[in-house]
C-alpha cells in the first residue's frame, strides 16, 4: 500500500481550522508532519483541531488579505515553531455566493476577492519561497485553485480571475523555482461539502443544477481534495511540477 510519508516535515496550510483546510491538516499530521495551520476568526475551532492532532501542530491567527503582514507572520511562525517550511498549502480564500453580473459588481467586492484569493496568496509564497531556498532539500508548494480558473465561473468573475491567476502562477514559478528544489502545484477542485458551499448546496434546485454537470454524480469530500496535497508534497510526487490536478468529479470537463 502507498504510505505518504512526511515524518520531520514542516507544512504550513492557510485557512485550516475548516473544511478542506483542516481536512489537509489531518492528513498532514497523519503522514507524520509537523504542521502550522491559520485561522481567521475560529479561534475555538482550531483550538479543538490542536487538541485533536497534539503538539506537533499549532494554530496561528493571520489576517491574509495581502495588506496587514498575515502572510509574513505565519510562515515566521512556522519556521520559529519548528525550525522549517517544507510544504506551504495556499488553501484560504473567498467565494462571494450571491450572483453578481459585472456590472453591477462593487469595486469594493473585486478588490477584495483578488487581494484575498491573489494578493495574499502571492505574499504567502514570496516569504516561503524565501524560507525554502535556504533549504538544502528546497520545498513545495500547492495552491489550492478551482474549476472556475480553467472555465470561467458567470456572475463569478472576481472569483474565476483570482484563481485563473493562480493557475498561471503555478506555471511560471515551477519552471523559475525547478533549480532550486521546489516544486509548484495546483490542486482544483469543484464542488465540495464544506460550511462555504453548504447553504448552496442545501437548495434543491440548485443542488440538482450543479450534480447535473459533474459526472461523478456527487459533489467531493475534503478528504478527497486533501490526499492529493498531502501526495503532491510526497517523495512519490517527485517528479511532478507545473500541473493543474483537476479533483472535481470530471465536471471540468462538461461546464
Amino acid at each position: 500500500m502507498l504510505q505518504l510519508d512526511l515524518t520531520g516535515k514542516v507544512a504550513v496550510v492557510s485557512g485550516g481550522s475548516r473544511g478542506i483546510g483542516a481536512a489537509c491538516v489531518r492528513m498532514f499530521a497523519k503522514a507524520g508532519a509537523r504542521v502550522v495551520f491559520s485561522y481567521q476568526k475560529s479561534a475555538d475551532r482550531a483550538a479543538r483541531l490542536v487538541e485533536e492532532l497534539g503538539p506537533n501542530t499549532f494554530a496561528a491567527q493571520a489576517d491574509l488579505n495581502g495588506t496587514t503582514g498575515g502572510e509574513q507572520k505565519l510562515i515566521h511562525a512556522a519556521v520559529e515553531r519548528f525550525g522549517s517550511v517544507d510544504a506551504l498549502v495556499v488553501n484560504h480564500g473567498v467565494w462571494p455566493a450571491h450572483d453578481e453580473p459585472i456590472d453591477t459588481m462593487t469595486e469594493a467586492q473585486w478588490r477584495n476577492t483578488i487581494a484575498t484569493n491573489l494578493d495574499s496568496a502571492f505574499l504567502l509564497v514570496k516569504h516561503a519561497v524565501a524560507q525554502m531556498k535556504q533549504q538544502p532539500e528546497g520545498g513545495n508548494v500547492v495552491l489550492i485553485a478551482s474549476t472556475a480558473a480553467q472555465r470561467g465561473e458567470a456572475y463569478h468573475c472576481d472569483y474565476a480571475a483570482s484563481k485563473g491567476a493562480l493557475v498561471s502562477m503555478v506555471k511560471g514559478l515551477s519552471t523559475e523555482l525547478a533549480s532550486a528544489k521546489i516544486r509548484v502545484n495546483c490542486v482544483a477542485p469543484g464542488w465540495v461539502e464544506t460550511e462555504m458551499s453548504a447553504p448552496v448546496l442545501a437548495q434543491p434546485e440548485v443542488q440538482a443544477n450543479i450534480l447535473r454537470v459533474i459526472p461523478l454524480g456527487r459533489v467531493g469530500r475534503p478528504e478527497e481534495i486533501a490526499a492529493p496535497v498531502v501526495f503532491l508534497c510526497t517523495a512519490h510526487a517527485g517528479f511532478i511540477t507545473g500541473e493543474i490536478f483537476n479533483v472535481n468529479g470530471g465536471a471540468v470537463l462538461v461546464g
